[in-house]
């Protein structure tokens, strides 16, 4: 068959290790037969970050919000261990974070759902999506080692000169000590970003921080989104038939755990990252787990939601075969063709994401997965594979669905 076209690039961010084998494998096998992929390429390997002081990273986001569309593999934040393996000039910081701060985008993560793997949490019936704010806090907190006793102090000077003082503890002992910052704007567009894609899923969108507690800080948060949601989006959330609910974080927990899933929980950076990690574990694997980031000013950067499977690559080094789960990098590339076919009006390209991601839950629900699904799957009997024999199984659905 004739090879689907793309009109607008596509802003392709290679990454590490593990990931990185399975995106060559998936280009290779599910995407280049079939589609000709016009991609702006941007290698966000360690190695290629490090040889480039990270500006690689900083092009990519810049590319992201020129053509409003990405995929992005997974990649590595160093820690010291990494700065020895791989012989860095420094401890790069998280190429995710950067991408988020360019783009001032809200990560919605959506686990993938099928028939054979129930979920741990019994009464869950949908899937439950995170929205996890993408700015600040603790990830662009700033830390010290307090050596010994002393006074400690959180001090704001205007730009005017004006200084204000707060005491924050008087330590006796060594300790340590964090400051945590973030932006009236910033939230204003994790609201929006909410907001938006709620109206869009036709979900309810749950939001909760811990405002009695963190009195200025958090309950900053719970303010701007009441006011922007009162403003702006009230009316249309009525007529949409779905609900705003805001409740504390611990509630808000209860909550999920004894609802049927099917709305959209919004959650601060931190929040959303643990909690992200437990929505998709206990629907079955984080390797199932869907992840963009959508700004407020429409673009987006879709990627897995899990790491570069560092141990797995490893083995892949000495040579073993393995079977390591590409689906949510599969599913990063169709929601960035999907995406991109959307605002481009190319329906061939939108109905091709739409059959890959078919061919991948019909190979599933045919019981041929990897190992990690295996000990999950109920009512069948798994035929495990490994990640080749997996991707070459979907590209099967997918010829016979395509042809």
């Amino acid at each position: 068959m004739e090879k689907i076209r793309m009109t607008t690039p596509l802003v392709e961010m290679d990454g590490d290790e593990m990931t990185r084998v399975l995106w060559k494998m998936i280009k290779e096998e599910l995407l280049e037969p079939f589609v000709e992929l016009n991609c702006e390429y941007y290698d966000l390997g360690l190695p290629n970050r490090d040889a480039t002081g990270d500006q690689v990273t900083m092009d990519a986001a810049l590319a992201n919000k020129k053509y409003g569309v990405a995929v992005k593999c997974a990649t590595i934040t160093p820690n010291a261990q990494r700065v020895e393996e791989y012989k860095l000039h420094e401890m790069w910081k998280s190429p995710n974070g950067t991408i988020r701060a360019v783009l001032d985008g809200t990560v919605f993560r959506t686990p993938i759902v099928i028939s054979c793997i129930k979920p741990v949490v019994k009464n869950w019936k949908k899937p439950i999506t995170i929205a996890r704010h993408a700015y600040g806090d603790v990830y662009k907190g700033t830390e010290l080692r307090v050596p010994g006793p002393g006074k400690a102090e959180l001090v704001y000077t205007a730009a005017d000169g004006t200084e204000t003082r707060l005491p924050v503890y008087d330590f006796e002992c060594p300790g340590v000590l964090q400051a945590q910052y973030n932006k009236d704007t910033s939230i204003a567009s994790f609201a929006r970003s909410c907001f938006n894609f709620a109206l869009d899923a036709r979900q309810d969108l749950w939001f909760a921080t811990k405002d009695t507690i963190s009195k200025k800080y958090d309950h900053t948060f719970k303010d701007i989104f009441q006011e922007i949601y009162d403003a702006e989006y009230k009316a249309r959330f009525e007529a949409a038939g779905i609900e705003y609910f805001y409740t504390l974080i611990d509630d808000a927990v209860a909550r999920v755990i004894r609802s049927e899933g099917g709305f959209i929980w919004a959650c601060k950076n931190y929040d959303g990252d643990v909690m992200s990690d437990m929505v998709s574990t206990a629907f079955g694997s984080l390797a199932m787990m869907t992840s963009v980031l959508v700004s407020p000013d429409g673009c987006y950067e879709y990627e897995a939601a899990h790491g570069t499977v560092t141990r797995h690559y490893y083995r892949y080094l000495k040579g073993e075969t393995t079977s390591t789960n590409p689906m949510a990098t599969i599913f990063a590339w169709t929601g960035a063709l999907r995406k991109r076919g959307e605002l481009d009006g190319n329906a061939a390209l939108m109905t091709f994401a739409d059959k890959l991601e078919a061919a991948c839950l019909t190979t599933l629900e045919k019981g041929i997965m990897t190992k990690d699904l295996c000990g999950l799957a109920e009512g069948i009997t798994p035929t495990p594979v490994d990640s080749l024999g997996f991707i070459r199984a979907i590209r099967a659905e997918l010829e016979t669905s395509l042809s």
